[in-house]
């Protein structure tokens, strides 16, 4: 038994497939570089830009600077454990790691929430669009998105690091997974999944009723559009943020089954 400082963590995550160390380096370094790279060029492209200051593009950008950060914070460590044979993390370097990852999911669940009120304002209520959607509104819209997927993070990273963990610190995963810290924890944790449970909820179902929501206006409005034009430009504009909405699933299934 030990405290979280005193412990070195084993990420073991694909370490029996050998052959295929060099593969999963080579494809991850390349997903990396095109994420670094395409993120990059969006956001310097709608800097530069004087026609794009709206704030669905600024919504955008957050996403954007988020993307870069998030695969920042947990791609180059997955690929220092992909040629590693050691497999090995302290306990500062996976406290780190697993905030920041944890903070920055966080921050796009809430981000994709407001942008989906952005698109509801934009396409059911276009004249007083501006008026409604501010500058100062939408600044503040994306602020508190970061601050409040922080603070989870935070919360949920001092309830890991407090208590006592047993012998066990293998992690059977490529990064530091905040799921799987509490596996090895020898105290009890009731208390912990209660607040943790309440958190995911809060920042997990909370924005996903508020795309819910947003999306059976946009769709009705769109349904009213007389012009089958009209309808179809109206429907590009949300169609990729649908698609992008879709992973909410597999972090429902990841963080609230448990």
């Amino acid at each position: 038994m030990g405290n979280y400082s005193a412990v070195k963590f084993f990420l073991v995550g694909l370490s029996q497939y050998s052959e295929l160390q060099l593969f999963l380096f080579v494809l991850c370094l390349s997903m990396f570089v095109v994420i670094l790279l395409g993120n990059s060029l969006f956001i310097i492209i709608s800097i530069l830009d004087s026609h794009l200051p709206t704030p669905m593009y600024f919504f955008l950008g957050n996403l954007s600077f988020l993307y870069i950060c998030y695969t920042s914070s947990s791609i180059p460590p997955m690929l220092i454990m992909f040629r590693d044979k050691r497999k090995s993390s302290s306990s500062g370097g996976s406290a780190l790691q697993m905030v920041v990852s944890l903070g920055l999911g966080s921050i796009e669940c809430v981000l994709l929430g407001v942008k989906a009120y952005d698109q509801h304002v934009a396409i059911c209520n276009p004249l007083k669009y501006p008026i409604i959607m501010n500058r100062v509104l939408f600044v503040h819209m994306a602020a508190w998105s970061w601050i409040i997927g922080c603070l989870k993070s935070f919360v949920k990273k001092v309830l890991t690091t407090a208590l006592p963990f047993c012998g066990n610190n293998i992690i059977n995963h490529l990064t530091c997974e905040i799921l799987a810290h509490p596996k090895l924890i020898c105290s009890d944790i009731s208390m912990n999944v209660l607040i943790m449970t309440v958190a995911s909820i809060l920042v997990l179902m909370t924005p996903l009723l508020l795309i819910f929501i947003s999306y059976v206006f946009i769709l009705s409005s769109i349904l009213r559009i007389n012009s089958a034009e009209r309808r179809i430009k109206a429907f590009s504009t949300c169609s990729a943020y649908l698609t992008a909405d879709l992973y909410y699933g597999s972090v429902l299934f990841v963080y609230m089954k448990p």
